[in-house]
């Protein structure tokens, strides 16, 4: 899908069927505001072949930067930001991992880094060298202009990490040959909702997975986020369609009954942001992949999985309401929910009743049907 957090909003409970991921609040508590002559002739009977990577490109590199002021008007404002939590918590807590293994001088691979929305994330977790990639030469040369931005704004006495910008194909090209230091190795990969592009075919997946593992140090990491087949498969053979969303996202396949391991095909389209051709990532066949590359998986989680765990800890819950990553229900007087249908909260008109609560965090039932897609991976280098 998109470039959820970054394509997908910036950085500034398991949810009930159909509804949202929920936190209650009791009585006065307040929201907290804060990607020739030469060649044989074509026979005509066979179709050209079109490669997806150039439409991709070509997608993210026409998408405006926004404000912030525009993005908080979006109907996706809050499942944007939820998404982005995610991505925080993700993050923060590999980086403790590597830092709790011996790490000292942290060095990242953000690959598929858009316009640089997690760019702030590897600020605070004080890593020492990050190396971004992506397909989109016009978000790489965001990602880099917002790094400069961020280093002529840091306090002096903060050291801001060094950087690379490289503008390449991930599935198709070798990255460690466009690398300043050829010796570098990483202690994470992150790959945030980009890894499904590459499930064109086997050899662009590969590639994308050599990318992603060949130079991470024994014990390093490949993390992520992609959509789930499985459950995109679900809602497709449950549509009496090939067609299947809500108010704010589509999904469109071609056929349904026959998935294909490779180049199973399928058009995203999501309010405002996304609007590209994407394939399944079987994730069977990801796993036996990356085994070629001595890793082994030690988590896979569906985003509601992901969150009911993650809430129960107060840092994270803390976040969660700084980044606005869900929206109050009832809203304040004078306020807006970020949709008028109240069918869009029924699910969390009927927490509040059942637990004698005031309002409840929550994300709109067309903004978790939507986030709801998505899991999250963690890949281990083993030593």
């Amino acid at each position: 899908m998109e470039k959820v957090g970054e394509k997908q909003g910036e950085e500034d409970g398991a949810a009930p069927a159909g509804g949202g991921s929920e936190l209650g609040q009791k009585s006065g508590t307040k929201r907290v505001p804060e990607r020739g002559d030469d060649e044989e002739e074509t026979p005509p009977t066979k179709k050209p072949v079109t490669d997806h990577s150039v439409k991709v490109a070509s997608h993210y590199n026409k998408l405006q930067e926004v404000g912030l002021e525009v993005r908080s008007q979006s109907r996706i404002f809050y499942m944007r930001n939820f998404n982005n939590w995610v991505k925080s918590v993700l993050i923060g807590e590999m980086l403790e991992r590597v830092r709790g293994a011996g790490s000292r001088n942290v060095s990242v691979l953000d690959l598929g880094c858009g316009k640089g929305g997690d760019l702030l994330k590897w600020r605070r977790g004080g890593i020492n060298r990050l190396v971004c990639a992506d397909i989109a030469a016009v978000s790489v040369e965001q990602c880099q202009s917002r790094y400069e931005d961020m280093k002529r704004k840091s306090y002096n006495n903060e050291k801001i990490f060094s950087a690379q910008f490289i503008t390449a194909d991930c599935s198709t090209e070798v990255l460690s040959e466009k690398l300043d230091d050829p010796q570098l190795m990483f202690d994470i990969c992150s790959c945030q909702f980009v890894y499904h592009y590459s499930f064109e075919s086997e050899q662009k997946a590969d590639m994308m997975l050599r990318n992603a593992c060949e130079r991470l140090k024994p014990g390093g990491f490949f993390i992520g986020t992609t959509p789930d087949a499985y459950e995109l498969v679900k809602r497709l053979e449950a549509s009496d369609s090939l067609t299947f969303g809500n108010e704010i996202f589509k999904v469109s396949f071609q056929s349904k009954g026959s998935y294909p391991l490779f180049g199973c095909q399928y058009h995203f389209n999501l309010e405002g942001v996304v609007d590209v051709p994407e394939f399944l990532v079987y994730f069977p066949v990801l796993e036996h992949m990356a085994k070629r590359y001595n890793m082994r998986l030690v988590l896979k989680q569906r985003f509601s999985e992901f969150c009911e765990e993650k809430v129960k800890k107060e840092q994270h819950r803390n976040l969660m309401m700084k980044m606005m990553a869900l929206e109050l229900f009832p809203c304040e007087v004078g306020g807006r929910q970020a949709s008028e249908s109240t069918e869009e909260y029924s699910h969390a008109k009927e927490r509040c009743c059942r637990a004698g609560l005031r309002q409840v965090g929550t994300l709109s039932r067309s903004e978790w049907e939507a986030a709801s897609i998505y899991l999250v991976f963690v890949f281990q280098k083993m030593a």
